[in-house]
C-alpha cells in the first residue's frame, strides 16, 4: 500500500475507535446482537478475489460493532475487567504498527528495554522481591501456568530430577494444596502441567471463601512426609475479593523441607499498590511466586499478565526455549522469551510501560481505591432493600459485590428469583452484571473494576438494579 493509503486506513480505524468509545456510556451495557446474529452477520464464501482495504475496514466495522460487548464503558460490572484505558490502548496502537515481535532482545532491543524497566516499575508498585523475574504472558490463566511449571521444575530438581528433559514419567509425585474456592484457572494449569486437577487437596473455606488456617495446617502435618508440595492461595477470591491468611499460611507451609507457594492475585494482588488496602495482602510477599493481570486494574488492552517469580532462575529453567538461530544472551541481560511459554509474541511491554508512566504510583493506587469505595457504595444501597428481599452476602472489602436476590424465599425460590433479576437487568442494558454459583446457591456478581466508572454510574446502576429486581418480585 502506498504512504498516502496507509495513512487514511489507519487515520479512519482510529475515528471508529474514538466514536466506539464516545458512544460507550450512551449505549446498553451489554451486546446488541446475540452469537448466532454476529455469526450470521459474519457469514460469507470464502473470499476468492482481494477487496480494496477500506472497504474491508468499513465493512468490519458495520458487521462487528452490534455483536460488541460494552466491557470499556463505565457500568460494565460483568466480570473483573479493566477498560482498556485511552493511553494503553494508543500504546498497543503503536505496538501494533510497529509490528515487534518480542521473542528476544538482540531482534527487539526496543521492545525488551521496555520490558525490563516496565517489570522494575511493577515489582516496585506491587511491592514484591526486587529481585523477582516477571514474564509478560497473555493473563493470569497463563501466568498461573507459568509459576507453577516454575514450581514443578524446582521441586523436583531439588529431589534430583530434570523435568524439563525427563518428563514426569517415574518422577517423584508431588502434593498440591489449595482452597477450596480456588479459581477455576488455577485447576485448568495443574491440569495442563500433569499435576491434575483432581489430584489435589482441597482445603476448606470460611464464608468469604478463604482457607481456614486450622484445616491448613493439619493438611500440612498430612503432607510432611511427601516430597514435594505446592501450596496455591488467593489474593482476592473471585467472588468475594477475600484474602486467605497468607503469614499465617505460608508460615505453616515453610516447615516443610521442600515446598513452593504460589499465589493466585489475578485482581487483588493490586490491592498492594493502595496503601489504603494493602493490609489485605499482608504476608503476600513472603510467597515464591505471584500472578496477576494487567488487563484488569493496570486497564492495559489485552491480552496482558503477569508471571512473577522470587527464584529467577527456576523461572528462566522452566521456560527458556533455546535452538542454534536465536542470538545468545550475555551476562546481565535479560531476554523476554526466557520467562514466557511462547517465542513469538505481541510486545506487551509497551502497553505496560506507557500505563505505569501515565498513572504513576499515586494513580494507580488512587484508582483501587476509589474502586473499592465505589463497590462499597453500591452495596450499601443495595442493603438499604434487605427488608424486600435483596442480600449481599459478602463483606465488602475490595471491589466485589455477590447479591442474592429473594433472600427471603427458599433455596430453590431464591435461585429462580437471582436468575430472573439478573436477566431483567441485562436486558434493561443500563449497566451489566452476570450470575454465579457460590456456596451452591446462584448470586448475581458486581466487580467494579472501570477505569471510567463513576460514582454516578454505581448510583445510576444500583438504582436500575433495584427496579429489575422490583419488577421480578411484583410478578412472583
Amino acid at each position: 500500500m502506498q504512504n498516502t493509503a496507509v495513512a487514511q486506513l489507519f487515520a479512519r480505524a482510529a475515528e471508529h475507535a474514538v466514536e466506539f468509545r464516545a458512544g460507550l456510556p450512551k449505549r446498553p451495557q451489554r451486546p446488541l446482537q446475540t452469537y448466532a446474529q454476529a455469526l450470521a452477520g459474519f457469514d460469507a464464501p470464502t473470499p476468492e478475489a482481494g477487496t480494496e482495504a477500506q472497504i474491508v475496514l468499513e465493512d468490519l466495522v458495520a458487521r462487528a460493532e452490534p455483536g460488541l460487548h460494552a466491557m470499556a464503558g463505565p457500568r460494565f460490572f460483568g466480570w473483573v475487567i479493566g477498560n482498556s484505558h485511552p493511553m494503553g490502548v494508543a500504546a498497543d496502537f503503536l505496538t501494533s504498527a510497529w509490528g515487534q515481535n518480542a521473542g528476544n532482545h538482540t531482534a527487539t532491543p526496543a521492545a525488551a528495554a521496555c520490558e525490563t524497566v516496565a517489570m522494575r516499575w511493577l515489582l516496585d508498585i506491587l511491592d514484591l522481591p526486587r529481585e523477582s523475574s516477571v514474564g509478560f504472558v497473555s493473563g493470569a490463566t497463563m501466568a498461573g501456568f507459568v509459576g507453577l511449571a516454575a514450581a514443578r521444575s524446582e521441586l523436583l530438581r531439588r529431589l534430583g530430577w530434570d523435568v524439563e528433559a525427563d518428563g514426569l514419567f517415574g518422577a517423584p509425585p508431588i502434593t498440591v494444596l489449595i482452597g477450596a474456592e480456588a479459581h477455576i484457572t488455577v485447576f485448568t494449569a495443574l491440569q495442563y502441567l500433569g499435576l491434575g486437577r483432581q489430584r489435589v487437596i482441597r482445603i476448606p473455606v470460611d464464608g468469604q471463601g478463604r482457607m481456614l488456617p486450622d484445616a491448613f495446617a493439619l493438611a500440612m502435618r498430612n503432607a510432611m512426609q511427601d516430597p514435594a508440595v505446592i501450596v496455591v492461595t488467593q489474593a482476592g477470591q473471585l467472588n468475594t475479593g477475600a484474602f486467605d491468611p497468607h503469614r499465617a499460611i505460608i508460615a505453616e507451609a515453610r516447615r516443610h523441607k521442600n515446598v513452593w507457594v504460589h499465589v493466585d492475585g489475578a485482581f487483588g494482588l493490586w490491592a498492594r499498590a493502595c496503601p489504603m488496602r494493602a493490609p489485605l495482602a499482608e504476608g503476600v510477599e513472603l510467597a515464591d511466586s505471584w500472578s496477576t493481570d494487567g488487563h484488569k486494574w493496570l486497564q492495559t488492552p489485552y491480552d496482558c499478565g503477569f508471571a512473577i517469580m522470587r527464584d529467577a532462575e527456576a523461572h528462566r529453567r522452566a521456560m527458556t526455549i533455546a535452538a542454534s538461530y536465536l542470538p545468545p544472551v550475555a551476562a546481565g541481560e535479560r531476554d523476554p522469551s526466557h520467562f514466557v511459554p511462547e517465542l513469538s509474541r505481541r510486545a506487551r511491554g509497551f502497553a505496560v510501560w506507557a500505563m505505569l508512566k501515565h498513572l504513576g504510583r499515586d494513580g494507580v493506587a488512587a484508582m483501587v481505591e476509589r474502586h473499592c469505595r465505589y463497590a462499597a457504595l453500591l452495596a450499601e444501597k443495595l442493603r438499604d432493600e434487605k427488608d424486600k428481599g435483596i442480600a449481599v452476602l459478602n463483606d465488602v472489602v475490595l471491589n466485589q459485590v455477590i447479591v442474592r436476590f429473594g433472600a427471603d424465599r427458599a433455596p430453590e425460590a431464591g435461585d429462580a428469583a437471582t436468575a430472573e433479576t439478573i436477566a431483567a437487568i441485562q436486558r434493561d442494558g443500563t449497566c451489566f452484571a452476570g450470575g454465579a454459583q457460590w456456596q451452591g446457591r446462584m448470586v448475581m456478581r458486581l466487580s467494579v473494576i472501570g477505569a471510567s466508572t463513576s460514582e454516578n454510574d454505581v448510583l445510576h446502576s444500583a438504582e436500575a438494579i433495584i427496579k429489575a429486581w422490583r419488577g421480578v418480585h411484583a410478578a412472583a
